[in-house]
């Protein structure tokens, strides 16, 4: 029983899109929302039943669930079963969508389980590399640049972090995930393995500098998709650093205090430039920056006191669970608004993004103020004196401005003609919105229920401290907001606004500027130039806008008989290791 528990998480959604692939349809879609339920039921009691030993399979994988994996596997499941509801649509417009999600699924609830670095970074590339059929799926310029973009720094990511878990391998006595921690905390290249797998997974956490594929591939993908990977395929980057680096093992000051100021920084600037955003979409990528900025803060924080490491570590798992529930619900109203009729459907989408919000920002009695309570308690606990929490204080008036502008751009959102209909497709689209809704309910529920289980040591917040500590950052933020749109209403200026991708756009500016100025200042020189360069200049116009190939090349990778053999390909090399005897007799 328990094998069928443990491995079913994972062999579900290779079932699925090995159906999938050989029955396309409307008829098949609905398993793309249920693929991800034996997880969510693992989650919910994976502790009665511990996991399986598994000699037989090969190379020994091995499975694990703590606490914090439980917490990070419910939210993953959670979000992609919601997620999933509103992905059937997008997967019968075009083939191919239903296999990349379903190879991107796999991934995601294998990396959560793996307690081994082999299993892990497996499952971590499939995630990565499956998601690009996600970000790419329309197909416009947009996409297919989103999708280079996030290619290219999800494969550096990978293969820093290859380098780390190589050297790291090296001193262990085992590859289990605490073996691996344990022989980082002693190797003799400690500093170098650290820095490898702070920023391997900081590109996936999105940390500022490494987060430049987060504001091009949310608008590109469809919102779907973009719920799963700011809702949860983003917290992989959490999990490698929990599991991965020496957290209560050693306590390293030098890359607590790097990382606490990255992940300041982070949530400052996030905000900043979401704030000269045009595109909701865009501004919930930079959001997720920003909120991801004091999860790398607490990975921090637990860096520097190892005695209370795992109540930091908890902290930040709640956190993510706050924060992954919450954003699964802005980007699917995203989605859902313009499809939705004006009357009570639309005023409900209207308040869900007003709790959620409210949620982000920390607002007294929301899940936000429950987790950032939690988050302020842990803090105090490893380093006290209370100006990382007042800086957390501060931030929060950056997210409540932050959500009073998405607010104000969602409202001037028309509604497609088509949303206009009477009768049956009226009563479908209440149906449509009744997933969301859940998700909804949950984003209250999960936080404040999860963290007392995770936190004994803390003391749960009470209503009178959440009013007196949450409730002035929004106050504050509300007031800006209002103070800012009169002035702007009074003297016609409006702030310009950052380019989405911001450091991409920027280098690509640069290059181009270098190039005519060369042209420009020294005609032989730039002959010169152009020479050295044809094969990189080659190379940029085969990924460029101009060059049909590479894009003829995309359309055929991403088409459903290109994914669904990689999905094909994946089961049958599943089910042959199922059934591969071991070689070392065992």
């Amino acid at each position: 029983m328990n094998l069928v528990l443990w491995l079913s998480p994972i062999l579900v959604p290779l079932t699925v899109g090995a159906v999938l692939t050989l029955r396309p349809g409307r008829g098949t879609s609905w398993l793309l929302a249920a693929a991800p339920a034996p997880a969510l039921l693992l989650a919910v009691i994976g502790p009665v039943l511990p996991a399986p030993e598994l000699p037989w399979l090969l190379l020994e994988p091995r499975l694990a669930l703590d606490g914090v994996g439980r917490v990070l596997l419910a939210l993953t499941a959670l979000v992609w079963i919601v997620a999933g509801v509103y992905a059937r649509s997008e997967a019968e417009q075009r083939g191919g969508y239903a296999d990349w999600w379903l190879l991107s699924l796999t991934g995601n609830i294998g990396l959560l389980l793996s307690d081994d670095i082999l299993t892990f970074y497996t499952a971590f590339v499939v995630m990565t590399l499956a998601a690009y059929g996600l970000v790419v799926h329309t197909r416009t310029v947009a996409a297919r640049r989103a999708g280079r973009v996030y290619l290219v720094l999800g494969v550096a990511g990978e293969t820093l972090l290859l380098a780390g878990l190589l050297l790291a391998a090296t001193d262990a006595a085992g590859l289990r995930m605490n073996d691996i921690a344990a022989a980082v905390a002693g190797s003799a290249n400690r500093d170098v393995i650290v820095g490898l797998l702070l920023a391997g997974f900081g590109i996936k956490a999105g940390v500022i500098g490494l987060h430049i594929w987060l504001p091009l591939a949310h608008p590109a993908a469809p919102f779907a998709a973009s719920a799963v990977l700011s809702g949860a395929m983003i917290k992989a980057g959490l999990v490698g650093w929990l599991r991965l680096l020496p957290i209560g093992e050693v306590a390293l000051p030098g890359w607590s205090q790097l990382l606490v100021a990255l992940g300041l920084a982070t949530a400052v600037l996030g905000v900043a430039i979401g704030l000269t955003q045009r595109s909701p979409k865009v501004l919930l990528a930079y959001s997720s920056v920003s909120q991801m900025g004091f999860i790398t803060l607490l990975v921090g924080v637990a860096l520097a006191a190892p005695e209370v490491a795992p109540v930091v570590a908890a902290a930040a798992a709640v956190y993510a669970l706050h924060h992954g529930i919450a954003k699964a619900v802005l980007f699917l109203a995203v989605g859902l608004l313009p499809r939705t009729g004006a009357g009570w459907r639309r005023n409900a989408l209207l308040g869900g993004v007003v709790a959620a919000g409210l949620a982000l920002a920390g607002a007294p009695l929301s899940s936000g103020a429950f987790a950032k309570a939690w988050m302020k308690q842990a803090i105090d606990l490893a380093l006290p004196g209370g100006n990382l929490t007042r800086l957390a204080s501060l931030a929060a008036v950056g997210t409540t401005l932050l959500m009073v502008r998405l607010l104000g751009l969602l409202l001037r959102t028309q509604p497609t003609p088509e949303s206009s209909t009477a009768g049956g497709d009226r009563s479908r689209a209440a149906a449509r919105l009744a997933p969301w809704a859940s998700l909804v309910v949950a984003m209250f529920a999960l936080a404040p229920l999860a963290a007392p289980a995770l936190l004994p040591v803390l003391a749960p917040p009470t209503a009178s401290s959440l009013l007196r500590e949450a409730l002035w950052p929004v106050v504050v933020g509300v007031l800006l907001a209002a103070g800012a749109a009169l002035v702007q209403r009074r003297i016609g200026v409006r702030v310009p606004e950052v380019w989405p991708g911001d450091l991409v756009v920027l280098g690509e500016r640069v290059v181009a500027g270098t190039a005519r100025g060369l042209r420009a200042a020294a005609p032989p020189i730039a002959t010169a130039f152009s020479r050295a360069t044809a094969g990189p200049q080659a190379a940029a116009l085969a990924l460029g806008r101009t060059d049909e190939g590479i894009d003829r090349l995309e359309d055929r990778l991403t088409r459903w008989r290109t994914g669904g053999a990689m999905v094909a390909l994946v089961a049958i090399a599943v089910t042959a290791a199922l059934l591969l005897p071991d070689l070392t007799g065992r």
